[in-house]
């Protein structure tokens, strides 16, 4: 089989736990590169915020905020803003409950309780830096968000239409965070957008990933990869089972293939 293109998710797959990557990992990009296979950077993460990163692996194509943002070739291919009437019955939700919540635009992350020892802490664990106070005049300009401090099964709550399903964020020393995620707006329908836009069939696409706001991703490509560290659940939705972060599971992954050598 010819592979065109390769998805990568970042925290738990190219990132280790302390937000290092390993030498066989960018080297594995690097062959790629070589190759002319596409590489894209799948994440829930915020575009601004993964600049660095991406420049120090070669990498220039993007699907962001669990896709609801993809860019490719300077171009934006995906946009997909939550609505403002949506935004703001979460925020009150939230609020109810004396939960917390990180929100992401395209060039801003809006907390709506900045200071917190809870807000901080996830910022500095995912680094993210262009970090204000939420006001609804950023409603309708929000392409995701995460909520934090839940209880057990307060999640519920957050269940507001059919269209809405939540995907825990493991984050030490946070309790209960979870990204919101659109049934119709996820990384799996941005890859076929972005698939579309390449030209290139499923069946020639790959993708990595360790965590549930993956699976939608697993599912829209040919060959399909669950790291060793990667939520058990998500397991079903792989074709593969490769090594874990800490053991270079991307690269022997792509070496199965024989992309890598």
């Amino acid at each position: 089989m010819t592979y065109k293109a390769v998805f990568l998710d970042i925290d738990g797959t190219i990132l280790r736990p302390d937000h290092t990557y390993s030498d066989k990992t960018k080297d594995a990009i690097q062959q790629l590169n070589e190759k002319e296979i596409e590489v894209f950077i799948a994440t829930g993460r915020p575009i601004h915020e993964i600049r660095d990163l991406a420049n120090e692996l070669n990498i220039d194509s993007f699907i962001g905020y669990n896709g609801a943002h993809a860019i490719y070739n300077n171009e934006t291919i995906v946009d997909e803003p939550m609505s403002g009437e949506l935004v703001k019955n979460i925020v009150a939700t939230a609020k109810e409950h004396h939960h917390e919540i990180i929100m992401y635009t395209n060039g801003k992350n809006y907390f709506t309780n900045p200071d917190s020892a809870i807000s901080q802490h996830f910022s500095k664990a995912f680094q993210m830096y262009q970090n204000e106070k939420y006001t609804s005049e950023a409603a309708d300009q929000i392409l995701g968000m995460t909520v934090m401090n839940l209880e057990d099964g307060q999640e519920n709550l957050y269940q507001l239409d059919s269209h809405i399903r939540l995907s825990q964020v493991n984050v030490d020393g946070v309790k209960h965070a979870y990204d919101i995620i659109r049934t119709n707006v996820n990384k799996g329908e941005a890859i076929k957008k972005a698939l579309e836009q390449l030209h290139i069939p499923a069946e020639q696409a790959i993708a990595f990933g360790d965590g549930m706001n993956d699976k939608e991703m697993l599912q829209s490509v040919g060959e399909s990869f669950a790291m060793g560290n990667a939520n058990p659940e998500l397991f079903q939705y792989a074709k593969h089972k490769t090594r874990t972060v800490n053991e270079d599971g991307i690269f022997y992954g792509l070496k199965e293939l024989g992309l890598v050598n």
